[in-house]
Order: C-alpha cells, then structure tokens, then sequence
C-alpha cells in the first residue's frame, strides 16, 4: 500500500471540510473531517512543518492540520502517516519536525532523540482513541473476555462457536465458521498498546508480549489501520484490532469488552472511553514529558470503562535548534489541543483532551523552545 500524506497543502475553499479519502489511497473513512479555526491563536515560526509516525491518528491529524491552516495564515502541516515506528525512526534521524506514535520512547531511543534535538524530547499526548476489535460475523452481535481474546489472536480458539466464545455469549446463535485473525503487518503502536492489554489482562492465555510487531503466530498481514480494517470489511470471519474511527467510518461491528467489573461486555462510545480517560495518571508527574501510565485502563475497577484505550503522543524536541522550526511546533501544538478544534475529535471516533490534562499539554507546549 502506498504511503499516505495527510496536509493542509490547498487553498482556503478547501480547509473547511477535508474528506477522508485524503487519509487513505483505498478510501476506507467516509463523510467529510472537520476542521475549526481558532480565534487569537498565537502563530509564528516557519511556513511549512513535517511530521510523520501513528496512522491511528491521521484522521485527527488532518482536522489539526486543516484548523492550523486556517488560524495560523500561511502556515501548513504536512503528515505522513506511515506507522508509529517510522515516526520515532524520521524524528530521531532528524528527517521530520516531530514524530507521532502509539507508544511512548523506548528507554533506550530518549539518548539518540536527545542527540537529536537540543535538549530531552517530550511524549505530548495530543490524541485519545480507542482500539476497537472489530470482527465480520453478518448480524450477530459478540462479547468476548480478554482471555478470549487472547485464545484468538494466538490461534488456540481457531471457530467462532468454540465453547469459550458460546459461554461469553449465551443466548447467542454462533455460526461454526474459522475465525481468521487479521494483524497489522507493519511496526505499529495500536499492535503495541493491544498486546500490553492482553498481556495485563490475561497473563495466563498471552504470553507473546507486547511490543510494535504482533507475536500472536496466527493469521494474515495488513499495512496500517486502513488495511486491517478494509480486510474485515471484506472478509467474513475476520476480526482485527484497529483505531475505533477506522471501525466506525466503515460501520464494522465491534466487540464489547468483558471485564472484571463488567461481566456482560462494555460497548465502546465516547462514555465509556471518557469513563477511563477520567483515570489517566502519569509516569512522571511533575515533567513536562506526558507519559500516560496506562496499566490502570487494562483491568478496570470501575464499571462502564472500556478498557481499551490508547493515547498517541507527538513527540517534540523540548529544545529545537532552530527557533523559527520551535515557534511553529509550539503554534500548531496549541492549535491541535485547544478546545475547540479537540471538540471535533469525537465525530470521527476520538474522545476530546479532559480539560484538566489539556492544562498540562498546554503548559509543556509553552516551554517548548
């Protein structure tokens, strides 16, 4: 598949409704993306900014860039959403302005990120969306525990009437019909955030790990979120996991989530995610490196909390060594988190920055420099 470009790269008539088909060469969102200018926005820095990493958030990444050209005259954004690995690698390599990935820096990629930029680099969540598990079973709706789920993504529950599924299910008709696994194929931190959930929420059924390559042994490849989410569009027998507006631009059924505290599945909409969010704690409170310590969403206490959430992180050098390359980051960075422009997120299956959290983004933005 070829990579993708997402940037607010043509003239004003056309900023003010983006369609999806921009995101993707196979067309795989629908309707229109929104974007908002911001009044008063401080702008400034150099015209042009590349970014590249998560494809997770590309669909937010063209509301931002489209809300920057429109607050920030002049001023543009241009994102390639090629997968969470590729954005660390280009921005630590010095090829891009600023990475965008599902998981934060590895322990041992923070000294080259250094080496990069003037000073530390900072993980600045900017967008929360759920991973959806979305199947294609024609009319039948499904519930499934994570050591199901698990059971499935490593090939132990190999038919969706295995007794493991009808047990969660009861009541439910099940068609005796092979399960096909489809796993993203490329370095990916929706893959990473999926195999934690697993591994924290069935320790006994995944013992792959986690990380940003799919260690589940069983299945069939795609690239990138459009891809394993068009293949279960098309496939029947497939589940996948995938960002939630893939999920939701192509009306693929989604699984409800069992949990501890839920023992009929919890659906996933912007309540439920909102629900876990509400409990974010960070890593290293009192930095401006904004790491979302996300064990306490895999195995949650409370009910109604999906427990599938995944922050993406734009990652910035927190001292640039041009100053015109920092003032424009900081600009498009306020643009993206201000409150106006995050309230379009949710249409296109995103869940908008808590105001107490955009208080922290916004005073990290400040001292970039």
């Amino acid at each position: 598949m070829d990579l993708k470009r997402t940037g607010a790269l043509f003239g004003l008539a056309a900023l003010t409704a983006v369609g999806l088909a921009a995101c993707s060469d196979d067309n795989t969102g629908g309707g229109d993306t929104a974007a908002q200018a911001v009044s008063n926005a401080e702008c400034g820095g150099k015209a042009s900014l590349n970014a590249s990493g998560s494809s997770a958030q590309n669909n937010a990444m063209t509301i931002f860039a489209n809300s920057y050209a429109m607050s920030c005259e002049g001023q543009t954004l241009d994102y390639n959403s090629n997968g969470s690995g590729s954005g660390v690698k280009e921005f630590i390599g010095g090829q891009t302005d600023f990475g965008g990935s599902d998981s934060p820096l590895k322990d041992n990629e923070y000294p080259r990120a250094e080496e990069r930029c003037e000073g530390p680099a900072w993980n600045l969540p900017a967008v929360f969306g759920p991973i959806a598990i979305a199947y294609n079973l024609d009319g039948v709706d499904v519930s499934l525990s994570a050591d199901t789920l698990a059971k499935i993504f490593s090939g132990e529950i190999t038919t969706w009437n295995d007794t493991a599924i009808a047990a969660e299910n009861q009541g439910t008709e099940l068609p005796d019909q092979p399960i096909t696994v489809i796993f993203r194929s490329d370095e990916s931190g929706t893959t990473d955030n999926f195999q934690k959930y697993l591994e924290a929420a069935a320790p006994d059924s995944w013992t792959g790990g986690a990380g940003k390559t799919f260690n589940g042994g069983t299945g069939e490849g795609s690239r990138g979120n459009e891809g394993v989410s068009a293949a279960v569009a098309q496939t029947p027998g497939t589940i996948t996991y995938t960002e939630w507006s893939y999920a939701k631009n192509l009306g693929l059924a989604m699984v409800d989530l069992i949990t501890p505290a839920d023992a009929e599945g919890v659906e996933l909409n912007a309540e439920t995610a909102g629900t876990t969010i509400d409990s974010a704690t960070l890593k290293n409170e009192g930095s401006n490196d904004l790491v979302i310590d996300t064990s306490s969403f895999y195995v949650p206490e409370a009910a109604g909390a999906y427990p599938l959430i995944m922050p993406t992180y734009e990652i910035v050098c927190s001292t640039y060594g041009d100053p015109e390359t920092a003032a424009a980051v900081k600009s498009f960075l306020n643009v993206a988190v201000s409150e106006d422009v995050q309230a379009q997120l949710e249409d296109e299956g995103y869940i908008p920055v808590p105001d107490a959290f955009r208080e922290k983004l916004v005073t990290a933005i400040s001292e970039i420099s």
